[in-house]
């Protein structure tokens, strides 16, 4: 399904047969974490183990968009999700159809690039189709995503550390941090 970066791979991050077939459906090393998609703050905060002042910062400023945070997962998330580290990525998007699936189900859901790994992302849901056939079972079309890719952030160490950078510049992120 589209978001407001890129396409991704939606599925029950609490349900492990569906986080099997995401991992399947990407090709993608079982150490590797899954991200998850939030509707809110509260629902972030609920799925980690500390909130720290930078996630409070970067969160407030940047979510819902193209902003993902590596935080400690709470108990409550499957180690497998986690990719067996204890560190989740978390997002909150902007995107409508987004907002309504999360409301809807009430929880956060997996929500990984539409791609099997090591390919790029998929942009619209005529070449997540061409891509992903066969390997997942629905595709919803919203056309196609010309925003780049969500950035992400670790602020798990005591410094945060950039994983990659998309639509938020580091340089926006320092300066929302600057002091913090």
């Amino acid at each position: 399904m589209p978001t407001d970066a890129l396409y991704t791979l939606v599925a029950d991050p609490f349900n492990l047969h569906a986080v099997g077939q995401v991992f399947n459906a990407k090709g993608r090393e079982s150490h590797r974490s899954l991200p998850l998609m939030v509707s809110d703050l509260l629902m972030a905060e609920d799925l980690m183990t500390e909130v720290t002042s930078r996630f409070l910062l970067l969160a407030r400023r940047f979510w819902p968009g193209p902003l993902t945070l590596i935080v400690p997962a709470s108990a409550k998330v499957p180690l497998k999700v986690t990719g067996n580290t204890g560190r989740l990525a978390l997002r909150q998007s902007r995107a409508k159809i987004v907002g309504a699936l999360l409301e809807h189900m009430g929880q956060p859901l997996i929500a990984t690039s539409a791609n099997i790994s090591g390919q790029p992302t998929c942009r619209s849901g005529i070449e997540v189709f061409g891509m992903m056939d066969g390997r997942i079972n629905l595709v919803i079309d919203g056309g196609v995503c010309t925003a780049g890719g969500a950035t992400t952030v670790d602020i798990t160490e005591p410094y945060w550390r950039m994983i990659k950078e998309g639509a938020v510049s580091e340089k926006d992120i320092a300066e929302c941090l600057k002091g913090a």
